[in-house]
């Protein structure tokens, strides 16, 4: 049984299935509840399924894993001759997931390090691998968190809504809703920033928000090697196009991942869904 720093994050990294089994990295699964039925995230519920709810307008929440969800798996990993876990997490500021990782890392058999990484979607994922990677070349648990937490400081995420309608119903907007208020008429584009969702800009229309989207990644990626995720919720065409303009802009491309995001993100945005993750190599 080997020995070595073991990497656990959340569902909504939306790693590639074929990058966690490379990287041995373990995802806790978050919950959507959908009227009165809660759902594993990538399991139990698809991204179908939840962008015809919403589009009925039935009621959509979501809910964090629970401490004993983190102790198994910790348990678990341990077992399979971790000698310590680096747990990296979605945003404190969206989800209490964190919370309940800290919470669990009290009892686990094996020293624990959680970390809130501030980022969501591939910005938590391309954290999760920068640390399986360092792990992976017998780095400690300190070592780890460090190659994790220098990615997330070169990591931006953009994206674009067709409407604020979900994340102001899921109360995820922040100051964003008090900067676009009732001109939910306008196609915003947003950041994350210090953790939460923020306003970035304004657009009038869908396509020109795109286009803008595109110009502003092409601009925080300059030249310098980059890795790139385009996500989206049943908008694969514009993901696909998109990514396909990217690749031909961004000289110092490296990595480019094109995937549809999961319940989780997508009950907070809505069908539309179109973001960009930039994080520097």
């Amino acid at each position: 049984m080997s020995r070595h720093v073991a990497i656990v994050t959340d569902s909504t990294a939306y790693l590639p299935p074929r990058t966690m089994e490379r990287h041995g990295i373990t995802a806790v699964p978050l919950t959507v509840v959908l009227g009165d039925r809660a759902l594993e995230e990538g399991t139990e519920i698809s991204t179908r399924s939840l962008a015809q709810a919403l589009q009925k307008r039935r009621p959509v929440t979501t809910s964090r894993p629970s401490p004993e969800v983190f102790a198994r798996t910790y348990r678990k990993v341990a077992e399979a001759g971790a000698t310590g876990i680096v747990s990296l997490h979605l945003s404190a500021e969206l989800s209490g997931t964190y919370d309940a990782a800290v919470l669990a890392a009290k009892e686990a058999p094996v020293p624990v390090r959680v970390v809130d990484t501030g980022m969501i979607a591939m910005a938590l994922g391309f954290c999760a691998v920068a640390a399986a990677e360092a792990a992976r070349t017998g780095g400690s648990v300190d070592e780890a968190v460090t190659a994790a937490e220098k990615r997330a400081a070169g990591t931006s995420a953009y994206f674009y809504v067709d409407t604020l309608e979900y994340l102001r119903r899921g109360g995820r907007i922040g100051t964003a809703q008090a900067l676009f208020g009732s001109a939910l008429a306008v196609k915003p584009l947003l950041q994350l920033y210090g953790g939460r969702i923020e306003p970035l800009e304004k657009v009038r229309t869908a396509s020109r928000a795109i286009a803008r989207l595109e110009e502003v990644v092409a601009e925080r990626a300059g030249a310098a090697p980059v890795d790139i995720a385009v996500h989206h919720l049943a908008a694969a065409d514009r993901a696909s196009a998109l990514a396909e303009r990217l690749r031909a802009r961004v000289t110092g491309l490296g990595e480019l991942h094109v995937s549809e995001v999961g319940a989780v993100i997508g009950a907070h945005t809505g069908p539309g869904l179109l973001g960009v993750v930039v994080a520097a190599r």
